[in-house]
């Protein structure tokens, strides 16, 4: 499993973003809404950063502390996932929380989604699941900071991404943890 460190090479301009000491997300809480545990690495970045907005292009969702109970309810309630199966439009991935099912995690501004497919059993396993605005499909076999970082260090290649995806030096924006 790739380390924070290693995405934050990938991005430098997301270390402005870190959260010294920690963010403090309860993990328990989110998870006992949710009803399965995270990966590991996602535990990392969300703890050390707030949600990340990526070049204006792509958002990675983390949990709010104080705020754990919304964000896993609104990842058990995926509407446009559950539309997308009703319509027969998710080759053979399902929602969560049926066995298997996808959790979002990030998203982009044209209509791009990145899951983790629930399966196997080992969070620290779940591979992750890219569906392109266009309707293409995507696994890849690492988890949410190992793509990131592949992505944005031109390892990985996301099918049916804008041609200027990745940029050459993309931009971070991290969004505040206040809730209002």
């Amino acid at each position: 499993m790739l380390r924070i460190e290693e995405l934050e090479a990938a991005l430098p301009s997301m270390t402005q973003w870190r959260v010294a000491g920690g963010r403090n997300v309860d993990w328990g809480a989110l998870e006992a809404v949710l009803g399965i545990a995270l990966p590991a690495d996602f535990h990392a970045l969300a703890e050390a950063y707030p949600v990340l907005v990526i070049d204006d292009f792509l958002s990675v969702s983390v949990p709010r502390p104080g705020a754990e109970a919304l964000w896993a309810s609104e990842t058990r309630e995926d509407e446009i996932l559950q539309d997308l199966f009703e319509m027969g439009d998710t080759e053979e991935y399902v929602p969560f929380p049926q066995p298997g099912g996808l959790i979002s995690w990030a998203s982009s501004n044209s209509g791009d989604s990145f899951y983790w497919r629930t399966s196997p059993a080992d969070p620290d396993a779940w591979p992750v699941v890219a569906r392109g605005d266009n309707g293409d499909w995507s696994e890849f076999p690492v988890g949410a900071v190992e793509f990131l970082a592949g992505v944005y260090g031109r390892t990985i290649h996301v099918p049916g991404m804008p041609r200027d995806f990745p940029s050459d030096y993309p931009q971070v924006l991290g969004l505040s943890d206040r809730i209002d």
